[in-house]
């Protein structure tokens, strides 16, 4: 595998006089790779790293998902981490379909679900814009995978049969755009992605829309992977293990009734024992 360092400079092979002319574009699979463990790939995704010649992937796709792509493909990394972008979005999509329109068939990888929160959703759009075929593989997303590993069922007959995800990404300066009476609804799991800078503002809003202080929440980090850690506690002092924990993102915020069978749950799993508030 080539990894390239600066995809803002990648360009498709040169061609020879005799292949001059315009060339079909390539096509584009849109591939999950999931939450981070590499077994819980699905086998269509398998099979499309393994035939793919160029991959343009993300910041939460681990090196031994990346094992799973051909000795002779090109790696263009265009990850995305909080506050520092290697590309912009825009930047992306450009040089996504600037490729594939080269003839250059490509795979576009992303953790997790690329349509939960990964933007795959823009990406498809421009794809078909530009008239360029592509296929989509959905992975398990974070909260699937955090859930599964962690002791917490996402549903449950007793505790909740409606299950919420939202983002927690500030609009503006200082502004989350949640619908917090949407979210405070009793007998409900909620699941917030990429609101670790945020979750003092969230855990407020909660509460100050009826949603009970002491409703059971709990912090997973780096889900599905070895390292993965889960904090558990109550929505009123959830920031406050946060910053006695040092949670970091990758992390999600779980909260809801479900949370609190996961010390029961736990018990009978493999794994590094919770971190209870």
């Amino acid at each position: 595998m080539k990894f390239v360092e600066d995809a803002r400079w990648f360009c498709a092979p040169p061609r020879s006089e005799a292949e001059e002319g315009p060339l079909p574009p390539g096509r584009v699979t849109l591939v999950g790779a999931g939450p981070g463990d590499p077994e819980l790939l699905t086998l269509r995704a398998v099979k499309a790293l393994r035939g793919a010649r160029l991959v343009l992937y993300d910041h939460l796709v681990g090196k031994e998902v990346l094992r799973y792509v051909a000795e002779d493909a090109d790696l263009i990394y265009v990850g995305k981490e909080s506050s520092h972008h290697t590309l912009p979005q825009e930047s992306i999509i450009d040089l996504m379909v600037r490729l594939a329109k080269s003839g250059r068939p490509l795979v576009r990888l992303k953790g997790g679900d690329g349509f939960i929160f990964g933007r795959g959703g823009e990406e498809a759009q421009a794809l078909a814009a530009a008239g360029i075929p592509f296929d989509v593989v959905p992975g398990i997303t974070a909260a699937q995978g955090a859930g599964a590993y962690a002791g917490i069922p996402l549903t449950h007959r007793d505790h909740a049969a409606t299950l919420v995800f939202a983002t927690g990404h500030l609009r503006g300066e200082d502004e989350v755009a949640l619908d917090w009476e949407l979210l405070a609804r009793p007998r409900q799991t909620v699941v917030i992605y990429m609101g670790i800078g945020t979750l003092p503002t969230i855990c407020s809003e909660l509460q100050r829309h009826g949603l009970p202080g002491d409703t059971p929440a709990a912090l997973v980090e780096q889900a599905s992977l070895p390292t993965q850690r889960c904090v558990t506690g109550t929505l009123a002092g959830l920031p406050q293990l946060a910053r006695e924990h040092h949670v970091r993102p990758p992390a999600l915020i779980v909260i809801g009734g479900v949370v609190g069978l996961q010390p029961e749950l736990f018990a009978g799993m493999r794994g590094a024992p919770a971190l209870a508030g």
